[in-house]
């Protein structure tokens, strides 16, 4: 057996002297603000809203063809696999006029909104950046879309978040299937992922992955029929309050939540599905689209929340609301 050589010796050495360090965890804050620039991510679905990713539909829409009309008042392509849910072609001056003022609401309250910079060639469902971007403690997991016209979203999102120094922390792979619509927080150790056609086990898998490495337990709820993503009839508004349509949610959930010291209001039946799919930018201060009935609003109010109206119908008919339009980046802690 050869003896140690001077270079070994010297080398042996310096790795006692200067160990790795695997604390603090990469999600703690001076770590991330130290090696990382600031501190990214989210533990929660209501904290103090600071970044955002966000697309303004462009010219990715274009390729909707009104001649290509189906039989249940929507427009498509299953050859090529584009869809558009609205019973009108989406007007694209008007979508771009209200997500902008979406944009300027959002930086009139503090928040610093991200862009992607170009969607990728006809992806037009581009603008609804919350199903591509999961944003967790310490940076963001990279989602992969489920149909065939969603899937090619992941590579800009994924340049945007290089781009922008934020980590990213899983990109779902193989036959996972999983999109952020259907990804809430319940609170800083507990989340909550809609089962769907969008979210299949192997994406869920992957995703529990991630956060039991924080410590957070992710719960799976099955969603009924065709329904896609939980933001549809689930939203956090306070770390305490949700507003649901709980005709939709299995009973054990509802049980759940209660369990969990979270109320709810309920969605009146005069409600379109496009009110749940709001958006918390602070505890308590919610933006919603314009159209809430009179009885869900006096609900609300009288649960102490603020509502900011914005219209939002040209973006909805495309298929997502405020809440699919932004994926949080940072939001405080609560």
């Amino acid at each position: 057996m050869s003896a140690i050589t001077e270079n070994e010796w010297r080398y042996n050495q310096t790795i006692k002297r200067f160990p790795s360090e695997p604390e603090p965890a990469h999600e703690a804050p001076d770590q991330l603000e130290r090696w990382w620039g600031r501190a990214w991510g989210c533990t929660n679905d209501v904290g103090k809203l600071r970044v955002v990713l966000m697309h303004r539909p462009g010219e990715e829409l274009l390729q909707v063809d009104a001649s290509k009309k189906l039989d249940f008042n929507s427009y498509g392509d299953e050859q090529v696999g584009w869809y558009w849910r609205g019973d009108v072609p989406p007007d694209l001056p008007a979508m771009q006029a209200q997500h902008d003022a979406y944009v300027e609401l959002l930086r009139a309250e503090g928040v610093e909104v991200v862009f992607i910079d170009r969607a990728a060639k006809d992806r037009m469902k581009t603008c609804y950046t919350r199903d591509s971007v999961v944003g967790i403690g310490g940076g963001a997991i990279v989602t992969r879309l489920g149909p065939r016209i969603r899937r090619g979203e992941e590579l800009p999102a994924t340049r945007t978040l290089a781009s922008i120094g934020c980590p990213i922390l899983r990109t779902i792979n193989g036959t996972g299937v999983f999109e952020g619509g259907s990804f809430a927080w319940l609170n800083s150790k507990t989340a909550v992922v809609g089962v769907s056609s969008r979210v299949n086990e192997e994406g869920a898998k992957q995703v529990g992955e991630v956060l039991a490495a924080q410590g957070v337990e992710l719960i799976r709820v099955q969603l009924t029929g065709y329904r896609l993503h939980i933001d549809g009839l689930f939203v956090m508004l306070t770390p305490d309050l949700a507003l649901c349509n709980s005709a939709l949610l299995p009973w054990w959930f509802l049980e759940e939540l209660k369990a969990r010291g979270i109320s709810i209001v309920e969605v009146c039946p005069d409600d379109d599905g496009s009110i749940i799919n709001s958006l918390a930018i602070a505890p308590g201060r919610v933006v919603m689209p314009d159209g809430v009935s009179a009885r869900t609003e006096r609900a609300l109010r009288g649960a102490g929340v603020e509502i900011l109206h914005l219209p939002y119908d040209q973006v909805i008919l495309g298929g997502g609301g405020l809440h699919c339009s932004t994926a949080p980046l940072i939001r405080d802690e609560v």
